[in-house]
């Protein structure tokens, strides 16, 4: 009688381009069956120093990294209750951009947003004029919040420039959502200057779900300090306290956090690729699916076009892929998963029109191509 399982066997890695989650390599999946250890011991703080030294290199910083056993959901709401005081200015491009702002609202902000078109980037002197003109009621913004890598759209932000602007005006902090930037955009948190950079472990770490890690300024310390609204699980006071002793402020997920050591001394470690070789491998691969774009196009007839606009202000981790008005992205979607392979659909309004490539993580450029001529096929049947 034939068994009812379902069929448990992994597919071949390589296979899984969703922008999020992203494919996990083997031995970092394995390395999450390590033996449980007190999170209060010596144990656990010889494993976060190894955590430290490596997330420092991937945020190009020398101040701590926190570690959240949570979503970048939570980090984000950690930026702003921790650094926002009244008002903030929500600048706002996609889908996560405009989530940034909600979540200003659900903790009780007020909150404006300054919006362009999805696909589109933010201008830093349109942040100056907004900021010199204040509200509408001309009250100046005590805090920034933009995305680095609009993941709905594939929209890159220059952040280190729009945080050179806010900078301008001394009593406003830039806090920065960088969920699907980090370790695969060039990002120098330092040099800089943003008061609060976030990420998940889900993207171009390319690690399970379930951790999120953010660098304050000491400014925005500062002003944790006499927060009125931080509650208690995203109190970035108590996680400095605990990263002193290295510690974390609550229980972590402490197979996770095996899971993160396996993968930067990948990234990090003796023999691996170094922060800088893992952000020209997003490039290379970003660059190899938008040629297969313009390919497609002028050569094979299938009108196909990059959402995000120039490629300076395209990021390297995800390209949204705007369809023919006969093609459906669902169908396409749907079409790959028969082949064997996952991409992501459109985003939001875009759902119908669209489809995302995840081009992040421990993928390939060879792996990548080998997509794009799959999708080629589903393409052109």
């Amino acid at each position: 009688m034939p068994s009812s399982s379902p069929d448990t066997t992994p597919p071949p890695f390589g296979r899984f381009f969703l922008p999020g989650p992203t494919e996990v390599r083997p031995a970092v999946l394995d390395a999450q069956a390590r033996p449980m250890i007190g999170h209060r011991g010596a144990g656990i703080q010889t494993l976060i120093g190894s955590l430290q030294e490596g997330l420092r290199h991937v945020f190009r910083t020398e101040r701590p990294v926190f570690i959240s056993t949570s979503s970048a959901t939570g980090m984000m709401e950690a930026g702003l209750r921790n650094g926002a005081r009244a008002r903030v200015l929500s600048l706002v491009n996609g889908a996560f951009s405009g989530r940034f702002s909600r979540i200003a609202l659900a903790c009780g902000f007020e909150m404006e947003v300054l919006e362009v078109p999805w696909g589109g980037h933010h201008e830093p002197e349109q942040v100056r004029e907004k900021l010199q003109a204040g509200d509408f009621l001309g009250r100046p913004f005590d805090a920034v919040t933009v995305v680095h890598s609009e993941t709905s759209t594939g929209a890159l932000n220059d952040v280190e420039a729009i945080a050179a602007v806010v900078r301008d005006f001394p009593d406003t902090v830039t806090l920065v959502d960088s969920v699907s930037g980090v370790a695969g955009a060039p990002l120098h948190t330092d040099r800089a200057g943003f008061d609060f950079v976030l990420t998940g472990s889900q993207k171009a770490f390319a690690l399970p779900p379930g951790l999120s890690f953010g660098v304050a300024s000491e400014r925005l310390m500062e002003r944790s300090t006499v927060a009125t609204r931080k509650g208690v699980y995203f109190d970035l006071m108590e996680f400095a306290g605990s990263m002193e002793k290295l510690q974390t402020p609550n229980t972590p997920a402490v197979s996770l956090f095996y899971a993160l050591d396996e993968q930067l001394s990948s990234i990090a470690g003796e023999g691996g690729e170094g922060i800088e070789g893992r952000w020209a491998r997003h490039l290379a691969m970003a660059e190899h699916c938008w040629r297969w774009v313009d390919r497609m196009r002028e050569e094979r007839g299938v009108a196909l076009s990059i959402l995000a606009g120039d490629v300076p202000h395209r990021s390297p981790t995800v390209t949204c892929v705007q369809l023919p008005e006969d093609r459906s992205g669902p169908a396409i979607v749907a079409a790959m998963k028969e082949r064997g392979y996952v991409i992501g659909g459109g985003y939001g309004k875009l759902k119908d029109e669209s489809i995302r490539i995840g081009h992040m993580g421990d993928h390939t450029v060879e792996e990548t191509a080998e997509l794009l001529d799959v999708l080629e096929e589903v393409l052109t049947e």
